[in-house]
């Protein structure tokens, strides 16, 4: 075995005994009823690369991981607020490229409304190049129609959703754009913490407990259990949440969110 090989064993051995260490998950729920909105508002207190980006760190470390091991040349992202993700997903990209990984790498990001001082900071950075702003519900027939078309031209496709997060809205997304992961590859489900939240956090919200991100992928998953699904290409779809991710970053926005396409 590699000295890489061992780091990466000795990780996942250390990692498999966290759900079982009550000190470290009370922790950790401790440290997410404080830092949430209306309390802390920790998410609003990072940018990347000049941009606000509304994420927890935890969760863009482990992006960066996925990105690196995926090495997707298409990142599709719904929600797109202030922009900041989609400089760092094209960031990823951008050093996917230099290391000469994937030839040209390319982020769509999709948003019913992006407000025009967002739109402007995200058109004059200088990662603009790497980024397709879409505008229109993510649900649309048009707008769908127009993202596969898009991601027939790539090899890799990974998703991102993080846009209006009612369970209707999500599961939209769901059956909308996870076919189009590659296999191996993730669709990311954003904020399923929600699902988990105090109800005073999300009491002015139109989603909460029972109508969240989270309950959208339980049912996902259940119709890809029930029903079969097929892609385009006429491949089985089948994706399992990849609970080492969140296990492994302990701090996440989105547990039972990381989805990875099996096959």
């Amino acid at each position: 075995m590699t000295p890489i090989e061992q780091y990466r064993q000795d990780m996942a051995n250390r990692v498999a005994t966290y759900r079982s260490n009550a000190g470290l998950q009370t922790a950790a729920r401790t440290f997410f009823d404080q830092i949430g909105i209306g309390k802390a508002d920790y998410v609003y207190n990072f940018t990347w690369l000049g941009v606000p980006i509304l994420q927890i760190p935890q969760d863009l470390q482990a992006m960066q991981e996925i990105v690196w091991h995926v090495k997707p040349d298409l990142i599709i992202e719904t929600g797109v607020a202030w922009g900041g993700s989609l400089m760092f997903t094209a960031s990823l990209l951008a050093i996917l490229e230099a290391c000469g990984e994937i030839e040209q790498g390319r982020v769509l990001g999709i948003d019913i409304e992006i407000r025009p001082h967002n739109k402007e900071a995200i058109k004059t950075h200088p990662l603009s190049k790497k980024i397709t702003l879409l505008e229109g519900s993510s649900i649309g027939d048009t707008m769908t129609k127009q993202v596969h078309a898009i991601a027939a031209q790539h090899k890799r496709v990974l998703v991102c959703l993080d846009s209006n997060h009612t369970h209707d809205h999500v599961l939209a997304e769901l059956e909308a754009y996870a076919p189009l992961v590659s296999p191996g590859s993730y669709c990311l489900v954003g904020d399923t913490i929600i699902e988990d939240a105090p109800a005073s956090m999300t009491a002015k919200r139109p989603w909460g407990k029972g109508n969240s991100p989270k309950t959208a992928v339980w049912e996902y998953i259940r119709r890809l259990n029930d029903e079969g699904r097929t892609d385009r290409a006429g491949n089985a779809i089948r994706f399992e949440i990849d609970h080492s991710v969140e296990d492994k970053i302990v701090l996440t926005g989105s547990p039972d969110g990381y989805l990875k396409r099996v096959t």
